[in-house]
């Protein structure tokens, strides 16, 4: 009889618990993914990155400073746009938006102050637009008398 119990517990399906909800909450971000953006922000301002080819790059300090600044507000931009009832998806869409806007401003603003730091970064000319020359008078000049 004991063997036909045993038999019959292998045999039966196990029950599940009826209420098998999973819960995943991507926001707010834990401090290790805030530290892990920061330190990309500091890399992507203090090195050679799509950015600083066009408007040059920030020494470390600087980079560190603005980063933690740009983060900051970003994640307090998106805590405040956030209800209750939201998912986390848009909350973090709005917080990766906050911290694109904030650097391209902070990158923008640095370079139009004309600031002096690490700008070794060369400016490309767009490809639409090419460079002409402008002939001197004496060209001129001499392009009137050769016809």
């Amino acid at each position: 009889m004991e063997a036909q119990s045993q038999e019959k517990g292998l045999q039966e399906p196990t029950k599940r618990p009826s209420n098998n909800t999973l819960t995943f909450s991507i926001w707010p971000p834990t401090e290790r993914t805030r530290e892990a953006v920061v330190n990309r922000l500091i890399e992507t301002l203090s090195t050679d990155s799509v950015l600083s080819k066009r408007y040059g790059t920030m020494p470390q300090d600087s980079a560190s400073a603005a980063a933690r600044l740009i983060e900051d507000e970003a994640f307090s931009s998106a805590s405040g746009s956030s209800s209750t009832e939201d998912d986390g998806i848009e909350i973090l869409q709005v917080y990766s938006r906050e911290i694109s806007r904030r650097m391209l401003e902070t990158v923008k603003k640095r370079a139009a102050s004309g600031s002096t730091a690490d700008t070794t970064a060369t400016q490309t000319p767009s490809p639409s637009v090419k460079p002409t020359a402008n002939p001197t008078s004496e060209e001129k000049l001499s392009a009137e008398t050769d016809s």
